[in-house]
């Protein structure tokens, strides 16, 4: 027998089900959501935002709690680049958390802790490119840089230079086609080396005497407006993001084009979802974790006891104070891995199966399991956990479909699944489809994405399963 044939209309147009009072929301929603992604382009200025965004809302920090109560709204910002916001539920804390993590960190340049050389007359620095990234997509596009200085005495200089009309950019050129027969010949993934992404700086010489003149006159620029010296370079964190600003896309404006969606619209999404939240059944829960793009490393990804530690920092100041009630509340449980799908594009349909895969403008999309090659390095979601999130979406008017990334020998990829589920929690992938991801323009629709917030909303909001997740 054959290949069964594929069928595209599985799911339905997300659009149709919404009123239009509904589309008006939507469409409302994604401008705030616009506007987060041109002020948050790191996962510093995230965390930060979400700092901000709860505290205007009464949340208090945990640290400055000496108890817990139901209803009460509390935060934890650690290293600028990991969060979570909780809601204290009616439910004993030993009994589980509804929790949504997403991710902070986006693909991007990093600037190399010795950056700064000259070339041919020209001033350059020298990046490590960071995250899954297509090399080319880097070169010839205007960047700037965002981060922190961190000088030898201690002091921090915040970095946002590029944005604004005023201020200068930074760019990696590319090669002109007149002298690239050998570069077109390449494999995509040859054609720009890693070392080659180097940011032009500067040209202008300070003294035809110096050495290294034009290197020279770029330091003491940099000394006398911003106060930072060569080898304060070894102590920053500076990343090339992209200048442009997210847009609407189509004529409809029905899409969000802009860098860094992966993973901000699951970030925006559950952080408008929780900072609704009353008085929910169960504790709500939504981590913002860094890393992700890397292997959730470090002392700021997932595979840090950041969870741990904030659930042990939760239940004693509820009077818990076994190490055993730790480990039975994240056993007990549920969680939403809140990352990006990839969506359909007919441009490259032939890497697609599309009975199986995600599309812009279906609905949020859920994802059984994610991995490469057999699954490997996945998470897979138990088929009564799916069952109950697929009720919890109906119930809530959410839309919602399934995607996996990719046929099956294509590629994949993974999320934080993997690093919730092995305290035997409850896990699915959940998020929105994107165009392009990782690229530095991807695209969303405004439906996929009202929806996210929607599901998560009704996620955060749930009681109790009508199965039991737990094994004592």
């Amino acid at each position: 027998m054959g290949q069964p044939q594929e069928k595209e209309e599985v799911f339905g147009n997300a659009w149709l089900t919404m009123e239009e009072e509904e589309k008006r929301r939507a469409f409302e929603f994604a401008a705030g959501y616009i506007e987060f992604l041109n002020r948050a382009k790191t996962e510093r200025e995230t965390a930060t935002f979400i700092e901000r965004a709860v505290h205007e809302q009464g949340f208090l920090d945990l640290g400055k709690c000496e108890t817990l109560k139901a209803g009460q709204k509390v935060y934890v910002k650690q290293k600028g680049k990991i969060a979570a916001v909780a809601v204290i539920g009616q439910e004993p804390l030993e009994k589980g958390f509804n929790i949504i993590a997403s991710h902070l960190d986006s693909p991007r340049l990093d600037l190399k802790p010795r950056p700064l050389y000259e070339k041919d007359g020209m001033v350059w620095l020298k990046t490590h490119y960071y995250g899954g990234i297509k090399k080319y997509q880097w070169t010839a596009i205007p960047l700037a840089l965002h981060g922190i200085v961190v000088r030898k005495n201690g002091t921090k200089l915040i970095v946002r230079l590029g944005d604004q009309e005023c201020e200068p950019v930074f760019t990696v050129p590319d090669l002109l086609p007149h002298l690239a027969r050998e570069q077109m010949e390449k494999k995509m993934s040859e054609a720009v080396s890693g070392e080659g992404l180097n940011l032009l700086a500067g040209n202008i010489p300070g003294s035809e005497a110096e050495k290294e003149a034009i290197k020279a006159a770029i330091l003491k620029r940099l000394r006398q407006e911003y106060g930072i010296e060569e080898e304060d370079f070894a102590s920053a964190e500076l990343e090339a993001v992209p200048v442009f600003r997210a847009r609407d896309v189509g004529f409809d404006r029905s899409m969000v084009g802009g860098y860094g969606q992966d993973d901000r619209v699951s970030v925006y999404t559950s952080l408008k979802a929780i900072l609704e939240v009353e008085e929910p059944p169960r504790t709500a829960m939504c981590i913002f974790a860094d890393k992700e793009e890397i292997g959730s490393t470090g002392n700021t990804g997932l595979r840090s006891y950041f969870l741990e530690n904030l659930a042990a920092e939760m239940l004693f100041r509820v009077g818990q104070r076994e190490y055993l009630s730790v480990r039975r509340a994240l056993a007990s449980s549920r969680a939403l891995s809140a990352d990006v799908n990839a969506a359909v594009d007919p441009n490259y349909e032939q890497v697609f199966e599309k009975m199986n895969n995600s599309f812009l403008g279906r609905g949020v999309v859920i994802t059984k399991y994610t991995g490469s090659k057999g699954k490997y390095d996945a998470n897979d979601a138990n088929p009564e956990f799916v069952a109950w999130v697929r009720q919890l979406f109906d119930a809530n008017g959410v839309v919602w479909q399934v995607g996996e990334l990719g046929k099956v020998d294509e590629g994949g990829g993974g999320t934080v699944a993997q690093y919730l589920a092995r305290y035997g929690m409850e896990v699915l992938d959940c998020g929105v489809a994107l165009l392009a991801m990782h690229s530095p323009f991807e695209v969303a629709s405004k439906a996929d994405i009202y929806h996210a917030y929607k599901g998560y909303k009704a996620f955060l909001m749930a009681g109790d399963p009508t199965y039991e997740p737990s094994w004592w």
